[in-house]
């Protein structure tokens, strides 16, 4: 009963946009992952796979959303242009060797390169109490804050579905999250990643390599005269199992569908 109800959302999410392919662009990256949009206007959701769409994973650096705000609200930070100091070190086995972010810099070009260390000295700051409350406020996935590490959005049992991103995107669009005007004015100016005579694309990609998994997102939103898409885009596989478009399929498989619903 559980499939057919299933097959059923899908069906009539699809059928909203006609003859929309959702399986190939995954094919062709040969990767497996979903898409979850959501039309607003019409207030129809459309799943490639709506049981992943579902299922709860670390949500990485798409987290830098939401945790813009709260940094922004508690006073962790003034405002996007701030300077955080570089803190001489950072663990490379666990981030990575990125050589272009150890250096000071402000809010927003730590949202734009996605420089976690910045978020991290950020939360050694806002502490776990404080986003324990806003997350359970914003109903930000299951809240689990626990784990003995500052960067719990990387690391641990902190979780977030991608129908339970877009529910939070469209909190951030209708500013409706509980957080000051101000706040989710410089967060959506920070979050502009495509800006065009037709569209507006707010985003923010995430990578994750805990548990022996690559879990990459790319969620956010298309801002178009009539109308605002909302999406997030997750892709899992095996860290044993090499795919060098791994990171750019995030993308490429997003902007597929879009096209194909002539939305980017």
């Amino acid at each position: 009963m559980r499939l057919a109800i299933a097959l059923l959302l899908i069906f009539i999410s699809l059928s909203a946009y006609g003859q929309v392919d959702l399986n190939t662009p995954f094919q062709d990256c040969n990767i497996k992952g979903s898409i979850t949009l959501y039309d607003y206007q019409a207030k129809k959701w459309t799943y490639s796979n709506v049981n992943d769409s579902h299922l709860a994973t670390l949500p990485a650096s798409t987290f830098k959303i939401i945790n813009t705000l709260i940094a922004l609200e508690t006073g962790a930070v003034a405002d996007e242009n701030e300077v955080i100091k570089w803190p001489g070190e950072t663990d490379t086995v666990k981030y990575g060797y990125r050589p272009d972010i150890y250096h000071d810099m402000n809010l927003r070009e730590a949202f734009q390169k996605s420089a976690g260390w910045v978020y991290v000295e950020l939360a050694k700051k806002i502490g776990k109490a404080k986003y324990k409350d806003l997350l359970t406020k914003s109903n930000y996935g299951n809240a689990d804050v626990s784990i003995q590490d500052p960067d719990f959005w990387n690391f641990g049992n902190f979780a977030i579905s991608p129908a339970s991103q877009i529910e939070v995107l469209i909190g951030v669009y209708e500013e409706t999250l509980p957080f000051s005007k101000r706040s989710f004015k410089i967060l959506k100016d920070i979050m502009i990643e495509e800006q065009t005579d037709s569209h507006t694309l707010r985003a923010k990609t995430g990578w994750t390599r805990d548990g022996g998994k690559d879990t990459g997102w790319w969620v956010g939103y298309v801002e178009k005269e009539d109308n605002v898409y909302f999406f997030a885009t997750r892709l899992i596989k095996d860290r044993n199992t090499p795919n060098p478009d791994f990171g750019s399929c995030r993308k490429e498989i997003t902007r597929s569908v879009f096209r194909q619903l002539d939305v980017l």
